[in-house]
């Protein structure tokens, strides 16, 4: 399982990474598809820029920062979950085939949407891959059962 998720990880990411470069370069081609969905959330965002650049290239920094930890191993969990949220809106935003009229473009549209669900899919996949071990959850859970135990035991010795 270690060496599927060596190659796994930057095969995943590396569209993160090349189309986050390719937007960072160049943010203007994409705000105004941006802006429908990136200004109302940013509304929503306290001290987050209201302008679709702005908004395009931090989402665009996310995923090429994300996408080399992923890559790389570093952080995974957390770089898979920063990766998902940056998806979501792009998604939205990009490929919203629902408006589409003319039926190729529509079609074109559905299939870049349903590509990035899937990708979104995986994201959640190695965002929940804890290695084969327990999540942290579990191992806190453990420790406090186990000191429930260790002071009963403790009670019981000193009556």
């Amino acid at each position: 399982m270690a060496v599927l998720r060596k190659c796994a990880r930057p095969m995943l990411s590396s569209v993160f990474v090349v189309g986050g470069l390719s937007t960072l370069r160049a943010p203007a081609r994409v705000a105004p598809a941006a802006e429908p969905v990136a200004v109302p959330v940013a509304t929503r965002v306290p001290k987050l820029t209201e302008d679709p650049e702005q908004l395009v290239r931090i989402n665009s920094a996310v995923q090429v920062g994300a996408g080399a930890l992923l890559a790389t191993g570093r952080l995974p969990r957390v770089a898979a979950l920063a990766l998902a949220g940056s998806l979501a809106p792009t998604t939205l935003a990009g490929h919203a085939w629902w408006k589409e009229k003319d039926p190729e473009r529509r079609a074109q549209q559905r299939t870049h949407f349903l590509k990035n669900v899937s990708l979104l899919g995986g994201l959640l996949i190695a965002a929940a891959d804890t290695h084969g071990k327990p999540s942290a959850a579990h191992r806190v859970r453990g420790a406090a059962a186990s000191g429930r135990r260790t002071v009963r035991k403790s009670v019981a010795r000193h009556r």
